[in-house]
């Protein structure tokens, strides 16, 4: 079955970085849009960044700048370089993947991580 498994979360300071990593198996990486999401405490979930297997990729505008992400199709891991944190990025970030092109809409990924917590204090 497919699993996708994130690491690299942690608790850190407004200004420091952190890189997530997210580990799939069971699926045709590299056929697959690879994305990240976040919840924050008491918020529903929320597009982070999206990468499609040609590289093509899409950020929300709060992230933009600041995070990159990146994939390496020979390891079928995902990251997410996020630098300049800041308290507002605190949240669960979540893995997704789907078969084809990136969206940025929740429902369109069918598979999803367990998640890592993110802590950014000011």
């Amino acid at each position: 079955q497919v699993q996708l498994v994130e690491s690299g979360g942690g608790m850190v300071q407004a200004g420091d970085s952190l890189r997530l990593s997210c580990a799939a198996s069971g699926l045709a990486f590299a056929m697959h849009a690879m994305a990240w999401f976040r919840q924050a405490p008491g918020k529903g979930r929320e597009f982070v960044a999206a990468i499609n297997w040609s590289d093509g990729h899409t950020y929300a505008d709060s992230v933009r700048g600041r995070f990159t992400i990146s994939r390496d199709n020979a390891k079928n891991t995902v990251y997410l370089q996020m630098n300049s944190l800041e308290p507002e990025d605190t949240a669960v970030y979540y893995c997704a993947a789907r078969r084809g092109i990136l969206t940025i809409n929740t429902q369109d990924y069918p598979y999803w991580g367990q998640g890592t917590r993110v802590t950014v204090s000011s």
